[in-house]
């Protein structure tokens, strides 16, 4: 009987009992195509040699054990508060996004309106307050402005949820680069957050808590964490309530653009003068090139910048695909240029004059959007303006700071042109036409003889140029000297203005009366408080350039005084009847209309044989007055023609004295380079003027001897006959 062998397992043959036991030189690999235990077997991956692992230093462990642990620490809790903020904020705006009104309550925010100024033609010529040509949508607007935007402000809008992450990264790494702060400079805002701003994060303008709207804007614009984070809940509540389209509307009608323009289509109708649904890709990165900064960017103020700026923008358009090469190169061949109105800047002083003069509820201060219509002529206006320019670059040295300031009007006080200063392209500029009170000098001696015309004295009734004192109580003796320090015996009151001479002028108004003098004056127009003193009749007193031209109206149009006006209908924009209207600045008459034609005459000589012959122009028949203040600190003329009167006036603002500058010098020659220009192609018209009749000869009655007896000379009024007596005036 045979018994039971138990098998043994099969187990591989251990051929080396250790490491050691390894016959020294010998391979773990078996030779290719061997059969040892080292060999590959066919199939098997081979496995990867394992690197003996060095101990690390203990102290180093510890380290890196105990930052691993804080990280975990912080990590966890960050992520947790990551998302309980992310749920918060998704909560305040979802919350927000349900107080947001309809988007169509959101394009027009302006808190004041518009002011639209037509000329005397009808033709828009300047603009004021806060522009809004109308609601312009991303459907409705050029495709071209459209992608300018975009590609300028926010590349990624169409794809981020109101917040851009990597825009807000980009924009601190620059400002730090660029030695800033973190908030300073480049905001990486999207136009979402833009938007938001322009919205004042749903705060409207209160003026019980602002004291205007720049200041409440400012407020908006403020750069915070807090504020910031404020606007980024804002911006999510908006993309939550609003379309992409919806938002990129209301920031299109929002934003300010320059020269008080909201919204792309006002700038769009003030510089270009088309919609901003016609603008082509140049027009486009122009308009959308004034976001960044409105002012420095405007065409308006500077159209070289204005179209570098839209030349980075063109670059971008393509850069991003909304321009091929062809069309960017020629929209940079083709840079937009600016609409007639928008390059002449016609009339800014006049413009300014008209909403300062008009009722602040309408024009400075009006909420509602108003059409005026005004007197500017805009071939005066330039006539003026280059009149001005020719003589001063022809006249004056370079770097002068002298000033000058034209008005030009009709006999019936409607202005047709107006120049503030040398700076004619402005707006709210210092109006030395307006503003600028000046003393007079001689041009206020017409106002004296009108005084004294309108009496009944004659232009031929003579005075006496000698040697005065008067004693002025207070003051003691005033001795008033003529400009050429020279006396002329006796002579007419016409050949005295013609002249412009002081004695004569002085002791005239004595004769008349200084509160008669006064008296014309004022009712002529001159406002300004005028001197008690004989000095009067020398223009020691101020007033204005467009007073003073205003008040030469009075004696152009026969005697009545004459209301300066610029505004002749006032109509709210909609609306077919004015609010307003005016149609003449004639009031009621001052002097006799002979007196007023005789002194016309009078100052008719003035022009052709007196201080005034710079003024002189062939064919056409002028009148004026030059004058010359003490020092010479201003220098006058105020003359007319049949058709328009015009006043020029020059010095410096500090009142420092003129070198070689009177009345009868520069200023005269800009009236003249100004009357040329205006009167071209209207044919001369003769002045209303009354020469004086030279007494008749009386026969004389034979004495015994044929020798003629001498009449005594008939005064019927005492009183008048004393005055000239005292005064030498016969």
């Amino acid at each position: 009987m045979t018994g039971t062998n138990k098998r043994k397992p099969l187990v591989a043959d251990r051929r080396y009992s250790s490491k050691s036991d390894k016959p020294a030189g010998q391979s773990r690999r078996a030779a290719p195509g061997g059969n040892g235990g080292g060999g590959r077997r066919p199939g098997r991956k081979p496995q990867p040699r394992r690197r003996p692992q060095k101990k690390r230093n203990p102290l180093v462990a510890a380290v890196l054990g105990l930052f691993y642990w804080l990280w975990r620490i912080v990590w966890g809790v960050f992520w947790r508060l990551g998302v309980v903020t992310a749920v918060i904020i998704l909560g305040v705006a979802g919350y927000i996004s349900l107080t947001l009104p309809p988007v169509d309550e959101l394009f027009d925010g302006r808190a004041r309106g518009s002011v639209t100024m037509l000329d005397g033609s009808g033709e828009v010529f300047a603009w004021r307050g806060d522009q809004f040509g109308g609601v312009v949508t991303a459907e409705s607007v050029s495709p071209d402005l459209k992608h300018a935007i975009i590609a300028t402000e926010d590349k990624r809008f169409y794809r981020h949820f109101g917040v851009s992450p990597r825009g807000i990264a980009s924009a601190i790494r620059i400002n730090l680069r660029e030695g800033r702060g973190p908030l300073q400079g480049h905001g990486g805002s999207t136009i979402t957050q833009q938007t938001a701003k322009l919205l004042c994060l749903g705060v409207p303008y209160d003026p019980t808590v602002w004291e205007n709207e720049r200041e409440y804007e400012a407020d908006c614009r403020r750069t915070t964490l807090w504020r910031k984070a404020k606007e980024a809940v804002f911006s999510v509540a908006m993309e939550m309530k609003y379309t992409k389209d919806e938002i990129l509307t209301i920031y299109m009608n929002r934003a300010y653009l320059g020269e008080g323009t909201r919204g792309f289509e006002a700038a769009s109708q003030l510089y270009f003068g088309k919609s901003a649904a016609e603008v082509n890709p140049a027009e486009g990165a122009m308009l959308a090139g004034l976001l960044v900064a409105p002012t420095r960017y405007a065409p308006t103020n500077n159209l070289e910048r204005s179209r570098n700026r839209a030349e980075t923008i063109i670059a971008l358009m393509e850069e991003q695909g909304y321009l091929t090469a062809a069309e960017a190169e020629r929209a940079r061949e083709n840079p937009a240029g600016l609409s007639q109105a928008a390059q002449d800047q016609a009339g800014g002083y006049f413009a300014d004059w008209v909403m300062a003069s008009g009722p602040e509820f309408l024009t400075r201060k009006t909420t509602e959007d108003v059409i005026i219509r005004t007197t500017l002529d805009q071939r005066i206006q330039k006539a003026a303006e280059d009149a001005m320019k020719t003589v001063f670059e022809e006249k004056l040295k370079d770097g002068s700071k002298v000033q000058a300031a034209i008005v030009v009007m009709s006999a019936d006080g409607a202005v047709r042109g107006m120049v503030g200063g040398r700076k004619t392209k402005v707006s709210g500029a210092f109006n030395r036409a307006t503003q600028a009170l000046r003393q007079t000098g001689s041009s206020f001696k017409p106002f004296v003889y009108a005084a004294a015309l309108d009496l009944g004295h004659s232009p031929l009734a003579t005075v006496e140029d000698t040697p005065l004192t008067i004693n002025i109580p207070g003051s003691g003796p005033w001795s008033p000297d003529n400009y050429d320090h020279k006396f002329r015996g006796t002579v007419t009151l016409a050949d005295a203005l013609k002249d412009s001479l002081n004695i004569p002028a002085v002791r005239v108004a004595e004769a008349v009366g200084l509160d008669n003098v006064r008296r014309i004056a004022s009712d002529f127009g001159i406002e300004s408080d005028l001197a008690q003193g004989p000095a009067l009749a020398l223009g020691v007193s101020e007033s204005t350039l467009i007073e003073m031209v205003g008040a030469y109206a009075g004696i152009l149009n026969g005697g009545s005084s004459v209301t300066p006006y610029g505004l002749t209908s006032l109509t709210l924009q909609g609306e077919q009847e004015p609010l307003m209207e005016n149609e003449t600045g004639i009031g009621e008459r001052v002097i006799r209309e002979p007196a007023a034609r005789e002194l016309t005459w009078m100052m008719r000589r003035v022009v052709t044989e007196g201080t005034g012959r710079r003024a002189a122009i062939d064919g056409l028949e002028v009148a004026g007055k030059t004058g010359t203040t003490q020092a010479a600190r201003d220098a006058w003329f105020v003359g007319f023609s049949a058709d328009y009167v015009a006043g020029v006036w020059m010095g410096y603002d500090d009142n420092t004295p003129l070198t070689g500058v009177t009345g009868a010098g520069l200023p005269a020659e800009i009236w003249r380079e100004t009357m040329v220009r205006v009167h071209e192609g209207l044919e001369p018209r003769p002045l209303p003027t009354l020469a004086p009749q030279a007494p008749a000869p009386q026969p004389q009655p034979q004495q015994p001897g044929g020798q003629p007896r001498q009449a005594a000379p008939r005064d019927d009024n005492p009183v008048e006959r004393l005055l000239k007596d005292i005064l030498g005036l016969n």
